[in-house]
């Protein structure tokens, strides 16, 4: 007797197909090929999920065998809505890991008091509130973030913002900072020494009983600006069966060495991935991305694919990965995720929105005053999916008689007979009469300067807090 087993969906109309008599759903893929009928082979694999599967998980298997009547059936059968679901993504199974990143030096100065997520940016956010509300907005409630340097102004920002009294309510969530702290031994002598090494030393966190619940973890980057719902990400990851998912994006020749880039197959599944490669190797992963929806025109442009550095992984995948697998390698984009696309299913996401790293000095101001344009790249204001930050409490900015031109003014700036144009200007900002700004990026203020105090530093030859 001859029989195959096959995973139907909702609404699954079953109709002849193939010279085999076998009934099943024609199915299309992305690309406009036929993907036939996919047929589950008897292996270790198959055989783990049968044994798992339970009755109203949302799947149905069906066993069809050659002496199957196919004319019994007059009028096509239909599997409706009610009995096969396709799994949902549920965001009380997801935890997000955001990580608070290194010494930043191609950020000098802005990180010489202060971690690259507590950096300004916008006039009045800070860079860690990019994850932390892209978590919120997508229904994420277990967020921890891993800090090491300079992580006071950080931690202090994170405590005004997102707690359970005075800020953001959180319901049955929590923000939690995890900080690099030593620990008995010799191992726990060392500090992070890269992002997987920075998830290894507190792994014990995902082992803990109260957190069992958690089936995917998603892991940030705490300097990056982007709106992206994190939960259709997941649901992807759930989709395709994956044990680790990448997001990523289409990159152009002139900033390809800069990120991770890799090659996918028809399924989406990345078969090779190379970290930041230089010279020959970065010609090598060249790809068409046309694969990815581009256009002809738009796949010449962008003939990589980079990697946003925005995972999401099972959460036994990620903890056999880090104790086992690859218990010493440091990082996520040049060792593990490398090393792993060998034997695991490692899908990857296209994000197809706007995405930029705010890593050095150039595209920290770029991004910045792209915020100007009209129509701009990226709003910081949606109304379905706003971004969060610490309340100040200041007043309302006071403008006399100015200019101002595609412009972005914060909270409590004093402005006096004063020109602006193509500029942001930060928290607490003061401009006199006669002051011109064109392209600038005005960083603000920690606090307002008395009169006798800007005395004080224009007669010691100190600048002062005002512009004039």
């Amino acid at each position: 007797m001859e029989c195959c087993s096959a995973g139907l969906k909702a609404n699954t109309h079953l109709t002849h197909v193939g010279i085999n008599g076998f009934l099943g759903e024609k199915k299309m893929g992305s690309s406009g090929r036929d993907l036939g009928v996919q047929f589950l082979k008897k292996n270790s694999r198959f055989e783990k999920k049968t044994r798992k599967f339970k009755p109203g998980s949302g799947v149905a298997f069906s066993v069809l065998t050659s002496d199957f009547n196919q004319h019994a059936l007059k009028e096509p059968l239909t599997l409706h809505s009610s009995l096969l679901e396709i799994p949902k993504a549920e965001p009380k199974s997801v935890a997000a890991i955001i990580l608070g990143g290194g010494a930043g030096t191609r950020l000098f100065p802005l990180t010489s008091k202060r971690a690259k997520p507590a950096v300004p940016i916008g006039g009045c956010y800070r860079l860690i509130d990019v994850p932390m509300s892209n978590c919120i907005n997508s229904g994420i409630r277990k967020i921890f973030i891993l800090t090491q340097f300079n992580s006071f102004s950080l931690n202090r920002h994170l405590a005004r913002t997102y707690n359970f009294g005075d800020g953001v309510n959180f319901a049955d969530g929590f923000v939690e900072v995890l900080a690099a702290t030593q620990t008995p031994g010799e191992a726990g002598k060392r500090w992070f020494q890269g992002t997987a090494d920075a998830v290894r030393q507190f792994i014990w966190v995902f082992e803990d009983a109260k957190h069992k619940n958690i089936e995917h973890v998603v892991i940030l980057s705490g300097d990056h600006l982007y709106r992206m719902d994190y939960m259709d990400f997941v649901q992807k990851h759930i989709d395709t069966n994956a044990d680790a998912t990448v997001s990523c994006v289409p990159m152009d020749d002139s900033r390809a060495s800069d990120y991770g880039l890799m090659k996918i197959d028809s399924t989406g599944r990345i078969v090779h991935f190379a970290e930041k490669p230089k010279g020959p190797n970065l010609e090598a992963m060249q790809v068409d991305t046309t694969l990815l929806g581009l256009s002809d025109q738009e796949a010449m442009k962008c003939p990589y694919i980079a990697s946003m550095g925005v995972y999401v992984f099972r959460t036994d995948v990620l903890l056999q990965l880090l104790k086992s697998k690859f218990p010493s390698c440091n990082d996520f984009g040049s060792e593990i995720i490398p090393s792993a696309v060998r034997e695991y299913n490692i899908q990857a996401y296209l994000f197809n929105d706007y995405w930029e790293d705010i890593g050095t000095i150039k595209s920290f101001f770029d991004a910045n005053l792209a915020l100007t344009e009209q129509p701009p790249k990226f709003e910081f204001y949606d109304p379905k999916t706003p971004f969060f930050t610490s309340a100040r409490f200041l007043p309302p900015t006071k403008v006399e008689q100015c200019r101002i031109v595609d412009s972005i003014i914060s909270h409590g700036c004093f402005l006096r007979e004063c020109s602006i144009q193509h500029s942001i200007v930060g928290v607490r900002s003061r401009l006199e009469m006669g002051v011109e700004l064109q392209d600038t990026m005005m960083m603000g203020a920690d606090y307002y300067q008395t009169e006798s105090e800007i005395a004080s530093r224009l007669a010691e030859e100190r600048c002062p807090l005002v512009l004039a």
